[in-house]
């Protein structure tokens, strides 16, 4: 895109805009989405929330790093630069992601806040759009603004003596955070992990929560570069929600959580991170205490606990009982002309990894194209 965010958001107010298709969300499922779109040449355009494409990215831990090599986080009609090896940070998927928008001058719209999406009453049908910067109206709508809505702590989290700092892991960046001694992480699936073996070195650490596995291999070793693609093409192939295995898979991973990838049990033994399966329960006397009563003396919560879904802002009914849109492959199943992109285990394991964001891409487009209901202005 040649023009800055804010020339994008004002044009909005005064376009009175009519498109066949709104995406909602600039991450990699959205683009792949407009990517795709436009190989249609049709008329669509992406709104997001942050000023620039990739920002999502940019506001996570500062260690992070992908679970997928270069080799598998590629977008369609453009590879992931640099080693096919190479195990990317957040800041260099951010940056690939904003490269990616301005290669095939994708519309995107940024700081652009999505308020409400309803159905409009004409006969045309369709849909009308609310952004903080104006309505459009629109034949389609593409959800891809993913799972992960609002952080989730629990409740009892505000019971925590004041001196506690307690951060969720969408709000930590790194250690300069932390004050001197303990720190609690709550939430053992790899993220929690990944976060625990980051303040080992310099701090005593719990890491609370169910055992929920962990792969069998060294993603970043040698040998997994022969395992890697068996491993890619079930996630892709076999475990889908086609079969019982997949449809097993799918959920565990939306209810639990996903298996431990970079560290595994060995690793966080060797740091010395206190890992217990116990449950948080609660606090006791501004502490937190274990189901088993053991009170954790702590300085430092980190709560990798993950996210609540949201999309109440989707102004029909769309979710099942669990908050999970009912849709099939992200074509709604309540709504004609309502999709969505980045769903956990949308049809398959990769569903939730970059590289497996071009293939629910593409479907969705081409059931946008076999619609094929405009709106006219």
């Amino acid at each position: 895109m040649k023009q800055n965010a804010a020339t994008m958001h004002g044009q909005l107010e005064v376009m009175g805009d009519e498109v066949d298709t709104v995406i909602i969300g600039a991450g990699q499922c959205g683009l792949s989405t407009g990517y795709y779109l436009s190989q249609q040449s049709r008329s669509f355009v992406i709104l997001d929330e942050n000023e620039r494409v990739g920002d999502n990215w940019r506001r996570r831990y500062d260690s992070l790093r992908l679970y997928t090599c270069n080799r598998y986080n590629g977008l369609p009609g453009m590879a992931f630069p640099g080693s096919r090896n190479a195990f990317p940070t957040g800041h260099e998927m951010a940056d690939y992601l904003q490269q990616y928008a301005a290669r095939f001058e994708l519309p995107v719209r940024g700081s652009t806040s999505v308020e409400r999406v309803e159905r409009l009453a004409d006969a045309e049908g369709g849909f009308l759009v609310t952004t903080d910067a104006g309505t459009l109206k629109a034949a389609n709508v593409v959800v891809a603004t993913g799972p992960q809505h609002l952080p989730h702590v629990p409740d009892f989290a505000g019971e925590l003596e004041p001196e506690i700092r307690q951060f969720h892991s969408s709000d930590y960046r790194n250690q300069s955070q932390l004050q001197p001694g303990p720190v609690l992480v709550v939430g053992a699936s790899h993220s929690g992990a990944d976060l625990a073996m980051e303040c080992a070195p310099n701090h005593q650490t719990w890491l609370v929560g169910r055992d929920t596995g962990q792969i069998p291999i060294n993603i970043e070793g040698r040998p997994a570069r022969g395992v890697v693609p068996v491993l890619w093409f079930a996630a892709n192939h076999i475990l889908t929600v086609r079969n019982p295995a997949g449809s097993k898979l799918e959920h565990g991973l939306r209810t639990e959580g996903g298996p431990l990838l970079r560290y595994k049990k060995e690793d966080l033994a060797a740091a010395e991170v206190r890992r217990t399966e116990s449950r948080l329960a609660g606090v006791r006397d501004g502490q937190p205490v274990l189901d088993d009563g053991t009170v954790l003396d702590v300085k430092n919560v980190l709560w990798c606990t993950g996210f609540r879904r949201d999309f109440t802002w989707i102004d029909l009914p769309i979710v099942d009982d669990l908050g999970w849109p009912r849709a099939n492959r992200g074509v709604s199943t309540d709504v004609e002309g309502l999709y969505f992109v980045g769903l956990i285990f949308q049809f398959s394991f990769a569903s939730m990894l970059v590289g497996g964001a071009g293939r629910d891409a593409r479907y969705v487009a081409r059931q946008i194209a076999r619609r094929a209901v405009p709106i006219h202005a």
